[in-house]
């Protein structure tokens, strides 16, 4: 019994060798040290090649395009664009029912003083309510009153000190505007986003907390709750209307979003005069329906919302010739970008990508290009964002910038980065490549000479993130790179610390070369650049730090090499020197120690075929107990011994 449960129980953690595809670069997309930009690059790729990118030292700006592919932004019919986005000090504080008596200098202007006489009404019935129970006055005689406050001060606000606290400025000059009003300078525009975000994800906060106590039936918490959203809806709906000239479609909108919040006020005040179970569980259904409308009209309000405001932001960009002003606004744009993919499809449907490749159609904002090309990165990881591009015939002009020589290094890198985006293997719709293979080979040929003559990691990671995924999907840019002389570039590359320092940037040269290796011809020119000792190099890749990124990357290089070491083995010239290098006990060593594959089971799958494909050629480089153990057997039966090893059976 005890054999078949750790049979079931290596089995079942067991990868199948097809889904370990050799071949792909990165399956994972966790943030790396050098290439935090990256990140949107790799996301659902079991090896994608731009997974390495995540973030390395040489680019941290790079975490807008990694953010926002890996979560659903439809995980929660409540969570609006701002949801991905960690809650401020502020924000954190309104959300407590006891802090929320305390306005801090950020939240006391975020509700007008109008805010607070439409809320105090409902406050008031509601204290009204407590204080007149029957219930509680009884409670009252047999408890020490000081000590019944502080029980209620857990879970009771009084809205009406909450709004004029809030309403008070602290520490604001006298003609300074309201948060969401919309100025004229780039910065005011920038902060009214962060703050309707902000404010939206208080009121999603708020309603978050209604779903989790209604399922206890927490019934007066509750109530305070539905009172505190109820008040931060009306003035944010408020606000916003003072400071904007809201469409008649987002009115409407607003009209129906306040009606069910004071009917949820109403519904959940009604709860706390009963303890009646059927009535109370009746009361449960609809109120868990009203919450779910509620929670469904903000998150659609809030999105016009961000909507009307983004195409503030891109009339700007579209109407301005002052460079400073364009870039600010492109700053904002790229700002946004990091707040989850909901945002990224709002700004690609609002034109925001027409917008940014007309800036580099112009001569004169040259200097902005690569500024507007990392913006079209972080929105393209989206599908939306990938058909705009398509619309403006996006891909002839990247070709365009990337085969021009005399542009900026920085421009080139960032039209990089975009092709990299649009062409990582996580995307479900490949329409866009049909535009795409027609300048294939204009942008293959960039990019390697690209690689060649990076000047920084950086720059090398984006070209070489690019070709990696290039590669995947059309045989032709493999042919088209041997002709171009790529083996030899990203071997040398490899031996220049400058251009390739970090596991990451190792893991796209492994990946190019394994997809070249699927082609016979690219076999004597590995051998001629020495690439079976960068290969044996690559299979003892270790981390450098315990950063879980930096330990998934080693993974991956050493599973990718010991696929191009199988593919290319069918050679009996490549088989001979790997044989003499010593590959055999490297191989072997990966197999039987889990903490030299940092206990992969991709890693273990890929030394194992390279073992096999080596013993086929040269039988007796393998000893007998290791050819009776790792060779003979099936494959899944020598996975499962070499997988057992790493169990304890004390």
């Amino acid at each position: 019994m005890d054999t078949d449960r750790m049979a079931s129980r290596q089995s079942s953690r067991m990868a199948s060798p097809q889904s370990s595809r050799i071949a792909s670069p990165q399956s994972s997309r966790i943030a790396s040290p050098q290439s935090s930009r990256m990140a949107s690059l790799q996301s659902s790729r079991m090896a994608s090649p731009q997974s390495s990118r995540i973030a390395s030292p040489q680019s941290s700006r790079m975490a807008s395009l990694q953010s926002s592919r890996m979560a659903s932004p439809q995980s929660s019919r409540m969570a609006s664009p701002q949801s991905s986005r960690m809650a401020s000090p502020q924000s954190s504080r309104m959300a407590s029912p006891q802090s929320s008596r305390m306005a801090s200098p950020q939240s006391s202007r975020m509700a007008s003083p109008q805010s607070s006489r439409m809320a105090s009404p409902q406050s008031s019935r509601h204290s009204s309510s407590v204080s007149s129970s029957p219930m509680s006055r009884m409670h009252s005689l047999q408890v020490d009153s000081v000590q019944r406050w502080m029980e209620d001060l857990r879970h009771m606000t009084e809205v009406e000190c909450m709004c004029v606290l809030q309403a008070k400025a602290i520490g604001v000059e006298e003609d300074a505007q309201g948060e969401l009003i919309v100025a004229t300078h780039d910065h005011v525009a920038r902060d009214n986003l962060q703050t309707l975000l902000r404010r939206a994800l208080v009121v999603s906060t708020e309603l978050g907390k209604m779903f989790q106590r209604l399922e206890k039936g927490r019934w007066q918490r509750v109530h305070s709750t539905a009172v505190r959203a109820n008040c931060h809806v009306r003035s944010l709906v408020h606000e916003y209307r003072a400071a904007r000239n809201t469409p008649s479609e987002m009115q409407k909108y607003e009209k129906s979003l306040l009606e069910k919040c004071m009917e949820l006020t109403t519904i959940t005040e009604k709860c706390l005069h009963t303890e009646d179970e059927f009535f109370l569980k009746s009361m449960r259904e609809a109120i868990n329906e009203i919450l779910t409308d509620v929670s469904d009209s903000f998150s659609h309000m809030i999105d016009m919302a961000l909507a009307n405001e983004i195409q503030i932001l891109i009339r700007q960009i579209e109407s301005s010739d002052s460079v400073y002003t364009i870039g600010s606004n492109i700053s904002n744009l790229l700002s946004l970008t990091q707040d989850g993919p909901q945002l990224c499809r709002i700004i690609a449907k609002e034109g925001a990508v027409v917008a940014l490749f007309k800036i580099c159609r112009q001569d004169c904002f040259s200097d902005l290009y690569a500024h507007a090309l990392r913006a079209v990165a972080s929105i393209c990881c989206v599908e939306e964002g990938i058909n705009q591009l398509e619309k403006v015939d996006g891909i002839l002009c990247l070709a365009d910038i990337l085969t021009d020589e005399n542009r900026a290094e920085s421009a080139r890198a960032e039209a990089a980065a975009v092709v990299a985006q649009i062409t990582s293997p996580h995307h479900t719709s490949t329409q866009h490549l049909g535009s795409f293979l027609e300048s294939m080979e204009d942008i293959v040929t960039a990019l390697i000479k690209l690689c060649g003559s990076a000047s920084c990691g950086e720059v090398f990671l984006l070209a070489s993130a690019a070709l990696a995924n290039i590669t995947f999907f059309d045989s032709m840019a493999c042919e088209i790179l041997l002709q171009l002389n790529a083996i030899h570039i990203l071997l040398q590359a490899c031996r220049d610390r400058q251009r390739v320092d970090t596991p990451y940037s190792k893991d796209q040269v492994v990946t190019i070369l394994a997809n070249l290796s699927v082609l016979e011809q690219s076999a004597p020119e590995v051998l001629q650049e020495k690439g079976i000792e960068r290969l044996l190099q690559l299979l003892g890749e270790k981390p450098s730090s315990s950063s879980p990124s930096e330990g998934a990357a080693c993974e991956r290089v050493q599973q990718k090499a010991a696929v191009t070491l199988a593919r290319l083995s069918r050679d009996p010239d490549i088989a001979q020197t790997a044989i003499q290098l010593q590959a055999v006990p490297r191989l072997i060593e990966l197999c039987r120690s889990p903490a030299e594959r940092n206990n992969s089971d991709s890693v273990l799958v890929a030394c194992l075929a390279a073992l096999r494909r080596l013993a086929a050629g040269c039988p007796d480089s393998i000893e007998a107990t290791d050819h009776q153990q790792l060779i003979k057997p099936r494959l899944v039966d020598s996975f499962l011994l070499c997988s057992n090893m790493e169990e304890s059976f004390v």
